[in-house]
């Protein structure tokens, strides 16, 4: 039986990200592979330390989509028909590239993989995620309760199969459809009756201030870093993420942490 934990890199930047994700998953240990799917954008000395890391790297090219639909999620069409109020995307971010997560289900020689943002670090072990069923993600709670109806593609349970994956294609680039947070809105609607992770195996970093009663270091498998992304340099939000920002980064240096020495987040006023 075997078993993958899959990230996707389509840039250096989501480069550097995987690395801190891939040495947090070593750092708490697992029996599964770790695959990263990439793109041709990558350049072979930026995968060079994943491979150093035992990644299995697999390339793939965006899905065969209609050039009406990659007009439509292109990111100047797709921010202007949608845009982000929360929160801010980096530059590197291009939301055309998020539908490569599909490509997932074409990993017919595992049985099950967790897929995991390349912006994401794990901080429990997680290899139980493997028992859950296809199609299990947390429900997508970043601002109030209100938001755990949504799901957030960050962490999801599939299990690969080329005819789910076909079936994928035909319903993704129906006439005129608009998926205004791609794969997740996607995912949603593919699988409406998906079943829901515990908000700590995706605890996204807006949870830190807008929901501190929700945060509980002892809980928190894995930290989501949606928005603006832990390794850019003063980003509007820097501030009040720091200690978010620096634990990301001593995993990523492969530092050791001090764990009761984190803080808890600060009370809403």
């Amino acid at each position: 039986m075997r078993h993958a934990f899959v990230t996707l890199v389509t840039n250096a930047d989501y480069a550097m990200g995987a690395t801190a994700l891939v040495r947090s998953i070593l750092r708490v240990g697992t029996t599964a592979d770790i695959v990263v799917l990439h793109t041709g954008a990558v350049a072979p000395d930026v995968l060079a330390p994943l491979a150093a890391l035992g990644c299995r790297l697999i390339p793939v090219e965006h899905l065969p989509l209609s050039d009406a639909f990659n007009d439509r999620h292109a990111r100047g069409n797709l921010h202007g028909a949608a845009p982000f109020t929360k929160g801010r995307k980096p530059d590197f971010h291009s939301p055309l590239d998020n539908f490569c997560k599909l490509r997932l289900w074409q990993l017919t020689d595992y049985e099950t993989c967790v897929f995991i943002d390349a912006d994401a670090v794990v901080l429990k072990p997680i290899d139980k995620l493997f028992g859950y069923p296809e199609f299990s993600a947390a429900p997508n709670v970043y601002e109030s309760l209100a938001d755990f109806h949504r799901l957030n593609s960050g962490v999801f349970v599939a299990r690969p199969s080329l005819a789910t994956y076909q079936a994928m294609l035909e319903a993704l680039d129906a006439p005129d459809r608009f998926w205004r947070r791609t794969d997740q809105s996607f995912l949603e609607s593919f699988f409406p009756d998906w079943h829901g992770l515990p908000v700590f195996m995706n605890m996204l970093q807006y949870v830190w201030f807008n929901l501190p009663e929700l945060w509980d270091w002892d809980s928190i498998a894995i930290l989501h870093f949606q928005y603006e992304k832990p390794w850019e340099k003063n980003h509007p939000k820097a501030d009040r993420l720091k200690p978010l920002i620096g634990l990301w980064q001593a995993l990523h240096d492969g530092r050791d942490i001090d764990w009761p020495s984190l803080p808890l987040p600060p009370a809403k006023p």
